[in-house]
């Protein structure tokens, strides 16, 4: 299990990550976006960790950018910046 501790004064989500019997890692279920910095940094961060890119950094425009990655265990994840 992972924790992700939360602080109101950054970026990020509060929560757990969760591997055990009866979890199943997921391509097509929900999509969480975590907010970061610079996606380009967290991007570099993934790959070196065993991630695989499935979106790359993309504009949407007023709202900022996001990319979508699939982590070490098969689960898709997003990230989500303001320019």
């Amino acid at each position: 299990m992972g924790f992700i501790p939360m602080d109101n004064n950054a970026y990020g989500a509060a929560g757990s990550l969760v591997k055990g019997e009866g979890y199943v890692p997921s391509l097509t279920g929900i999509l969480v976006y975590f907010g970061v910095a610079d996606i380009e940094v967290v991007l570099e961060r993934i790959k070196h960790n065993g991630g695989k890119i499935l979106l790359p950094k993309t504009s949407i425009g007023e709202y900022g950018f996001i990319a979508r990655f699939e982590d070490s265990e098969g689960n898709r994840v997003a990230l989500h910046s303001f320019p």
